[in-house]
C-alpha cells in the first residue's frame, strides 16, 4: 500500500510543475475530471443496482527535444455503490491488468468504496525524418472502421464503453517508416504478462483515394494472422472496411481457424448530423458468458463478434448547436437479441459537458437461456 501510494504521488508531483511551464512549449498537461451516476436493472420492477464513479484523467506530455517526446496518461478512477458491495472480485476486475508491466493499483478499498489508479500511457517517442520509433505502453491503431476492429490486434477495445474514449494501451515496442507522404511501413512488437508475444507488420498506402492497408504476424504466440483494411468513400459517403484471418498452430494447432470480416458506411450532412452503418461476419464468434463483459476494456480482438452476422446502425442529430442526441442499435440473429441505445449530450459550457445515456441488451448469452439488461447513465464532464 505505502509503495503504491509513493508512486502514485511521484507521478502526480510530477505532473504540477507543468502548469508553469506550458507557455514554454515544452510541457503539455490535459485531462478531465468527471462524475457519473448509473443504474443497472433488469426491468423497472426489480431492484436496481445504483453506482457512482468519479473519474479523473491526466494526460502529460513532456518534448525533451526535437526528437524526443514523453508521454505519461493516467486514470484515477473512485468507484463506490452497489457494485462495490455486492461483489467481492470487482475490485480485482478493475486493478487487473495484462500488460508486462503491472501499472494498475487499488491505493485504497473499504466496503463501500475503492479508488483505483491506472497508467495507461507512458512511452518515449523518437522521430527523426521519415522513421520514428515508440517504447512503452502506448496505443497502435491499425483499425479503419468505426465500430468494430478486426485488424486491431494490439489492443481491442469494446463499443459499448462509451466512458474511455482514449482507449486501452498495450505494453509495446513499435517502429514506423514513411516511404511517401501518403505510406507507412510498420512493426510492432507487444508483450502480455503471461509472457504473450503479439507482433506484426503492416504496410498502409492509397491508392484511387483510398487507404490501403495489409498486415501479417503472430497473435499471443499461438495464431498467425494476416489481415486487410480500407477507407474511402463513394461520392458523399465514407466507406471503409477491414478483414482479418486468425489461424491456429502450436498448442491451439486444433482449434478451429477464425475469421471477420467487417463494412462500414457513413456520412456527415451540411447540419452536422450523421448516420452510420456496419456489419460484420465472423464463421466462429465468441460466446460471452455474460451481458457484463462487453464492458471489459481487456479484451481479445477475437472477443469482437458475438454472432456470426451482426448489423449495427446510428443516427445523431444536432438539435442545437449546444444540444445533441443520438440513436443506435445491433442486431445479433446468432443470439436471437438486439442492443438498442439513446443519447443526448448537452454543452453547459466551454468545458463542461451533460450526457444522458440509455443501454439496452436482450439475448440469450452463455448458459443462460434469456436474459436482458438495462444500463442508465447521467455524466458531468470538466475538461481542462
Amino acid at each position: 500500500m505505502k509503495k503504491n501510494i509513493i508512486i502514485s504521488g511521484v507521478f502526480l508531483l510530477a505532473l504540477v510543475p507543468s502548469f508553469s511551464q506550458t507557455e514554454e512549449k515544452e510541457v503539455d498537461l490535459n485531462g478531465y475530471v468527471s462524475t457519473i451516476n448509473s443504474a443497472m436493472f433488469e426491468s423497472l420492477k426489480d431492484n436496481m443496482i445504483l453506482d457512482n464513479l468519479l473519474h479523473n484523467r491526466l494526460n502529460f506530455k513532456a518534448y525533451l527535444n526535437p526528437k524526443l517526446t514523453f508521454a505519461a496518461e493516467a486514470r484515477n478512477r473512485l468507484f463506490l455503490g452497489d457494485m462495490v458491495r455486492l461483489n467481492s472480485g470487482y475490485r480485482e476486475i478493475i486493478s487487473a491488468d495484462g500488460g508486462f508491466a503491472d501499472m494498475s493499483w487499488n491505493i485504497a478499498s473499504e466496503n463501500s468504496f475503492f479508488l483505483n489508479t491506472t497508467i495507461d500511457r507512458l512511452w518515449l517517442d523518437y522521430n527523426s525524418g521519415k522513421f520514428q520509433a515508440r517504447v512503452g505502453r502506448q496505443r497502435i491503431n491499425w483499425g479503419q472502421a468505426l465500430v468494430w476492429n478486426p485488424n486491431d490486434i494490439f489492443n481491442a477495445y469494446s463499443y459499448f464503453d462509451f466512458d474511455y474514449i482514449e482507449r486501452p494501451g498495450s505494453d509495446a515496442v513499435r517502429l514506423q517508416y514513411y516511404p511517401q507522404s501518403s505510406s507507412v511501413i510498420e512493426l510492432a512488437i507487444k508483450a502480455e504478462r503471461e509472457r504473450d508475444i503479439t507482433a506484426a507488420a503492416l504496410y498502409r498506402f492509397n491508392r484511387w483515394g483510398y487507404d490501403v492497408q495489409f498486415l501479417s504476424g503472430v497473435l499471443q504466440n499461438n495464431e498467425f494472422v494476416a489481415g486487410i483494411g480500407w477507407s474511402g468513400a463513394i461520392g458523399s459517403v465514407s466507406f471503409r472496411g477491414e478483414g482479418t484471418l486468425f489461424e491456429p498452430f502450436g498448442k491451439l494447432s486444433d482449434s478451429t481457424s477464425t475469421g471477420m470480416l467487417t463494412i462500414g458506411f457513413d456520412k456527415f450532412f451540411a447540419n452536422n448530423a450523421a448516420i452510420q452503418a456496419q456489419a460484420i461476419v465472423c464463421n466462429n464468434p465468441f460466446n460471452p458468458p455474460d451481458l457484463t463483459d462487453f464492458y471489459t476494456s481487456d479484451m481479445s480482438v477475437k472477443d469482437l463478434a458475438f454472432s456470426k452476422f451482426t448489423l449495427f446502425g446510428s443516427y445523431s442529430y444536432p438539435v442545437t448547436p449546444l444540444f445533441t442526441s443520438g440513436i443506435s442499435g445491433m442486431w445479433f440473429p446468432d443470439r436471437k437479441g438486439f442492443f438498442t441505445g439513446l443519447s443526448a449530450d448537452y454543452s453547459i459550457a466551454g468545458n463542461v459537458d451533460l450526457s444522458m445515456l440509455w443501454q439496452h441488451f436482450e439475448g440469450t448469452f452463455g448458459s443462460v437461456n434469456r436474459s436482458s439488461l438495462n444500463l442508465a447513465f447521467l455524466r458531468i464532464k470538466l475538461s481542462f
